[in-house]
């Protein structure tokens, strides 16, 4: 699954705790040109949707050989981003601006897995 559906985004919501959350990608793109779509679509978001939700980029990376995972689940790429809470993360993806460049993302990715992350309180 490449796309977050309206019941995933609903448990989403539903189990918040509330204060940020961190979105952890991790992207298998197509061959076929994958990687330069996905670069024009972190470029359209940062332009100003990125600022308009209060997006933070916390981390990413080229995805390595997996030293402890079943064969399949070294990924090409690793990306954390930080969102102030959940529903800044929701607004973002109902925003008619990340929707024209959403198809980005979907057309460079072959795999992916979209997880939150709730940061500990240190």
């Amino acid at each position: 699954m490449i796309e977050i559906d309206d019941r995933a985004l609903d448990a989403l919501l539903a189990d918040d705790p509330g204060g940020p959350v961190v979105m952890l990608n991790l992207l298998r793109f197509r061959p076929d040109g994958g990687r330069e779509s996905y670069q024009r679509y972190a470029e359209a978001l940062g332009r100003s949707i990125n600022a308009r939700y209060g997006l933070s980029l916390e981390y990413l990376g080229d995805g390595g050989r997996a030293l402890v995972a079943e064969d399949g689940q070294a990924w090409d790429m690793v990306v954390l981003v930080r969102y102030p809470d959940r529903q800044a993360f929701a607004a973002m993806i109902g925003d008619p601006d990340y929707q024209a460049v959403a198809h980005l993302r979907s057309e460079a990715l072959v795999e992916s897995v979209l997880q939150p992350t709730t940061p500990f309180a240190v």
